[in-house]
Parts: C-alpha cells; sequence; structure tokens
C-alpha cells in the first residue's frame, strides 16, 4: 500500500518558492510544520511519498480539492460575516457551515462543503481552515485558533472582520482614485488615434493638391496619418490585440504582482509602499495579540505583509525581541518603527496594551496615507489633462502649420 502525504508550494524567508513534500501527513499538519520552519505556504496538493500516481478515488478527492482550494473567487470578508451573523442568532458551527453550504454555488459551494466534512471527522476548525491556506491566510486561522482556546468564536470573527474592513477602506480608496486617471489616458489615447487615422490624411490631401513644400514636422505627422490610412485594418487589429493581451495580463495575479512591485520602485511611490505595508503589519499584530498571540509568533506569522528586505529586518527584530530586548526599541533598530510607532509602541510597553497601541498605529498611518492619496489624485488629474491637452495640441497645431506659412507668404 502506497504511503500518501502532502506536497506544499512554499516561499522562503529569501522570497524563493519551491515544492515540498511531507510525507505521512495531512494538509494541516504539513501546513503547520512549514509554518514552523518559517515557511510561507503558497499551494496545498495531495501527493504520493512513493512518486506513484495515486489511485482513481484519491486523485478524484485531490481533484475535487484542488479545485476548491483554487477557487475563482472566495470572498473572506463575506463568509466572516455571515458566519458572525449565524453563530450570533444561536446557531452552533455545524448548522451555520451547513446554512452556508446550502445558499452557496460553484466553487465556494465546494469549499465550503469539504469545510463542513472535515469538522464532521471531528478535526479542530482551524486546521481544517488551515488546510486552504490561498483562502484562509494564516492571520485569520490563528485568529480562529485563538477562539476555540477561549470558545468565543463570534468575538474572534468580529476582531477580524473589523481587521479587513478598515483594510478594504484604503484598498478602495486607492482604486477609486486611480479610476479617473486611467479613463483619461484611455480617451486621449483614442482621441490621438482618431486625430492620425481619420482626420490628418484629409489634411494631407488637400496639402499635397496644392503643390507646395511642407514643413518637416508636419511632413512626418502626414505621413504617419497616411500610413494609419492606408493600413486602417492591420491597424485596428493591432490596436485590438494589444488590448486584448493588455486585459488577459492584467487577469494574471502573476503580472499583477509584477506591475505592482514595478509601480512600487518608483522614487515617489517606494516610501509610501514601505508605510502601506507596515501600516498592514501593525494592524495585523494588533489583531493577534488580542487574540491571545505570543508577539514573536505573531511576527513570525504576519512576515508575509512585508517587502523582502523588511522580512530581514523583522527576522532580526523578533530575534532581539526573543532575547528580552525592548520592542519599541528593536523595530527601531531594524527599521520597522516610524517615529510615530515608536512613541505609541513605548507607551503600550508600559501600560502593557501593544494591541490596542498597534492599532492605533495602523490607523494613524492608514489615515496619514488617505491624505496623501487625496493630495496625489488632485495633482494627478491636473497633470494629466495638461499632458493630453499638449499631445493633441502638437497634432492639430503640426497639421495647421502649412496653412500658417501660407497665411503668412499672402501678407
Amino acid at each position: 500500500m502506497t504511503a500518501t502525504g502532502v506536497r506544499l508550494r512554499v516561499q522562503g524567508r529569501d522570497g524563493q518558492s519551491s515544492w515540498m513534500r511531507f510525507a505521512g501527513l495531512d494538509a494541516a499538519a504539513a501546513t503547520r510544520q512549514a509554518r514552523r520552519d518559517g515557511l510561507r505556504v503558497l499551494e496545498v496538493e495531495a501527493s504520493s511519498d512513493a512518486g506513484e500516481p495515486a489511485g482513481d478515488g484519491s486523485r478524484h478527492q485531490a481533484g475535487k480539492t484542488a479545485a476548491a482550494t483554487r477557487g475563482a473567487v472566495f470572498d473572506l470578508l463575506l463568509f466572516s460575516q455571515e458566519m458572525h451573523s449565524l453563530l450570533q442568532a444561536g446557531l452552533n458551527l455545524g448548522e451555520a457551515l451547513n446554512t452556508l453550504v446550502e445558499k452557496s454555488q460553484g466553487p465556494t459551494r465546494a469549499l465550503l462543503s469539504g469545510v463542513e466534512a472535515s469538522l464532521r471527522e471531528g478535526k479542530n476548525f482551524s486546521d481544517v481552515l488551515e488546510a486552504h491556506p490561498l483562502q484562509f491566510p494564516a492571520v485569520y486561522v490563528a485568529t480562529v485558533r485563538s477562539s476555540e482556546r477561549t470558545g468565543n468564536l463570534p468575538e474572534a470573527m468580529e476582531r477580524f472582520i473589523a481587521y479587513q474592513q478598515q483594510f478594504d477602506v484604503l484598498r478602495k480608496k486607492l482604486v477609486s482614485a486611480a479610476i479617473y486617471p486611467a479613463l483619461l489616458v484611455t480617451v486621449g489615447g483614442f482621441v490621438t488615434l482618431f486625430l492620425l487615422g481619420y482626420v490628418v490624411p484629409r489634411f494631407a490631401a488637400v496639402y499635397e493638391s496644392s503643390g507646395r513644400p511642407m514643413p518637416w514636422a508636419s511632413g512626418v505627422l502626414l505621413s504617419i496619418g497616411h500610413l494609419v490610412y492606408d493600413h486602417a485594418v492591420i491597424a485596428i487589429s493591432l490596436v485590438a490585440a494589444v488590448i486584448v493581451l493588455a486585459v488577459w495580463q492584467l487577469r494574471q495575479a502573476a503580472t499583477r504582482q509584477k506591475l505592482v512591485e514595478l509601480a512600487l520602485r518608483l522614487p515617489g511611490l517606494a516610501p509610501r509602499a514601505d508605510l502601506f505595508r507596515l501600516s498592514r503589519f501593525y494592524r495585523a499584530l494588533s489583531l493577534l495579540l488580542s487574540s491571545g498571540i505570543a508577539l514573536p509568533r505573531a511576527m513570525g506569522m504576519v512576515g508575509g505583509l512585508l517587502s523582502s528586505a523588511q522580512r530581514k529586518a523583522l527576522a532580526g527584530a523578533r530575534e532581539r525581541i526573543e532575547e528580552g530586548g525592548s520592542v519599541s526599541q528593536a523595530l527601531v533598530q531594524f527599521g520597522l518603527a516610524t517615529p510615530v510607532a515608536k512613541s505609541l509602541v513605548q507607551v503600550g510597553e508600559r501600560s502593557g496594551q501593544l494591541a490596542p497601541m498597534f492599532d492605533r498605529t495602523a490607523r494613524f498611518h492608514d489615515e496619514e496615507m488617505t491624505r496623501w492619496i487625496d493630495a496625489t489624485s488632485k495633482l494627478l488629474e491636473p497633470v494629466l489633462m495638461l499632458a493630453i491637452g499638449l499631445v493633441i495640441g502638437l497634432v492639430v497645431v503640426l497639421m495647421y502649420m502649412p496653412i500658417f506659412e501660407l497665411a503668412g507668404s499672402l501678407q
């Protein structure tokens, strides 16, 4: 009989990901072991230690698990809100899960059905959730696990809902601030293409019939207009292909991640990106500390919210804290504390209220980030309008330049 296990795709502290095989362990136990080793679990897959393909039943179950794990969309906040409401209404955990399974569809229904089935087998709710790291992050699992000790799952859900809602407010602010500039660039691009492909060729016919020499810049513009007009089908096809390719690429998580990383390396955005990551880090620490998780362990669980450089600094700060050092001094020494965070954490150390102080620090920086987004969007919109106006104005001026020269010669 072939010994079975699981394969995990994990990410180390250096940011590199790889597959690891765990023989004789289920997904929850393998995930716990990987996290104890300081690894971040990215994906779970059933496997066979002997390298042989599993039987038909095993393959079928693994396929169902993989389909649920890689489900298209799973709204963790909505799940938590609905679960919290049902538990507050007096339903027990099994009844609440069964209710959510009946109302769900597609990949979400498959995922929750698997969770419900594992729960019926007598497993802990946190262990069941830990087997699906893509849908239930480590912060969420730790919050649920702490509630299993206190017996107050609704309160743990409420804390996570507040944590996630505060993060979503800032994310929606970023998205809404980017919509108008994106529309401006899109409309400006289509107007420029219309001028080049339709208006410029008609001006070119008038100039060519006059037999007069044209300025060099106007000649280049008219040549481009002719090229677009003579090959309109090819030009439209290329534009459509570029749009389709761009949309397809943007739907890929890896592409979006690379674009975000490139954008966040820009000189003006890099410091703000680091501050945003630190704000999420402080908020997650506050959530875990409120759930009863020890600070060094909590710091290891939320390291994935930081950049690779910040994760290396976090390892040093965590080691210093485990040796008995001051939390605020360790964070300052390794560059993980802003001046505001330093002051508030020092107050938290003296009063024994670290969790509220981390939360207050995160809220302070979120408000600072919101003000920066508002100011940047107000500045960016007129700058983009000016740039688009300059491009369109340049095209118009180059089209009319021969007419200006003709009028000057007549005078």
